[in-house]
């Protein structure tokens, strides 16, 4: 756990949850001691038997939320009597990161990816050694890219090499803007360089599937749209669990592949310090976020499609996935750090090889 400051208030949370923000918030500045009231206000205001906090996740991440966050408000009020109610604003994770790095005050950040995580510890907001903080390095779910296809799959899309063919519509997010756009780039680069390729021939393969992008959606829910409700494209680059999802709700007219040669896209939470240290709420941020990796919480994140994040839940649960039979990670591309330079940097790969006026 993390240390506690000095002047804490004991606070009793509670549980229930409430509406789903989806604006980012931008506060004004205020001075120092206007700050320093305002705190104070907020942690005096948190009433002993009441509290709230924000979530704030990634867009595919709503209908597992939606599960886990009753059952932890209900464990929360059964166990200490508090109630509390944590309030969802789902966006593009790089969306949401930039809205809490502005002022949106978020207890608990799940994000699509550990270097928008990291973002937020190089802003001061999450203090370092936050993946030690959580089980399992703080990667509470895991997914894999699926192909999504119309219909019987008319073209015949099984294979990364598949997606550089002469004709094809590729619809992916734009990886400037989302998390999952940039899963989607590492499966594209390690489709090559994790089979033997070198990096020559993986830039001339990523730049062709980009050349036969239309559009680059802000994140992957606008890009699910774009395929599903405006009827773009042959493929869909996205997430297994957003796919599982849709077949679950009983939706039709789409085919979907798991490449065998795959990315283990992992998914990281923190908590986020300077704001709950601000509002007094850490006791039950930390609660919440150790909740996730309950095998209960867990069994809700796989009841919608996301693969196990705790290795003793793996055997239980990943037998309702399909098998894969290579998977790299970003470990395999030296960590985020390197990824980010190397490939999403102003005037790094990404921006060498696409642009909009193509």
């Amino acid at each position: 756990m993390r240390r506690t400051p000095t002047c804490t208030i004991s606070l009793v949370l509670t549980a229930g949850f409430s509406l789903s923000l989806t604006t980012p918030f931008h506060p004004a500045i205020a001075s120092p001691q206007a700050l320093s009231d305002q705190s104070k206000s907020q942690l005096i205001s948190q009433s002993p038997k009441k509290v709230e906090l924000l979530l704030v996740s990634y867009a595919v991440t709503k209908a597992a939320y939606d599960k886990i966050i009753p059952k932890f408000a209900e464990k929360w009020k059964r166990e200490t009597g508090q109630e509390v109610t944590i309030n969802a604003s789902y966006a593009g994770s790089g969306t949401q990161t930039r809205a809490i790095l502005d002022g949106l005050e978020a207890d608990v950040a799940a994000l699509a990816l550990a270097l928008d995580t990291k973002r937020l510890e190089k802003g001061g907001l999450i203090q370092p050694g936050w993946e030690k903080e959580a089980p399992n390095d703080a990667i509470v779910t895991r997914s894999v890219i699926a192909f999504v296809t119309r219909p019987g799959n008319p073209k015949g899309i099984r294979t990364w090499a598949d997606l550089t063919k002469p004709g094809i519509q590729v619809i992916t997010a734009n990886p400037k803007t989302s998390g999952g756009a940039r899963w989607n780039f590492l499966g594209l680069w390690g489709a090559i360089t994790q089979t033997g390729g070198k990096e020559d021939k993986a830039r001339d393969f990523v730049s062709q599937v980009y050349r036969n992008a239309p559009l680059l959606p802000k994140d992957a829910r606008e890009a699910s749209d774009a395929f599903f409700k405006q009827k773009q494209g042959d493929v869909l680059l996205n997430y297994e669990n957003e796919m599982i999802l849709a077949s679950q709700k009983g939706e039709t007219g789409f085919f979907t592949v798991i490449p065998q040669t795959n990315i283990s896209i992992d998914n990281p939470v923190a908590v986020v310090d300077k704001y709950v240290d601000k509002k007094g709420t850490r006791k039950v941020a930390e609660a919440f976020v150790q909740f996730l990796f309950t095998p209960e919480a867990q069994r809700d994140f796989a009841s919608v499609g996301f693969r196990p994040g705790v290795p003793t839940l793996t055997k239980e649960l990943d037998k309702n996935f399909p098998k894969v039979t290579k998977i790299y990670t970003v470990k395999d591309f030296g960590g985020w750090d390197s990824i980010q330079k190397k490939f999403f940097d102003d005037g790094a790969v990404f921006d060498q090889i696409y642009s909009p006026s193509r």
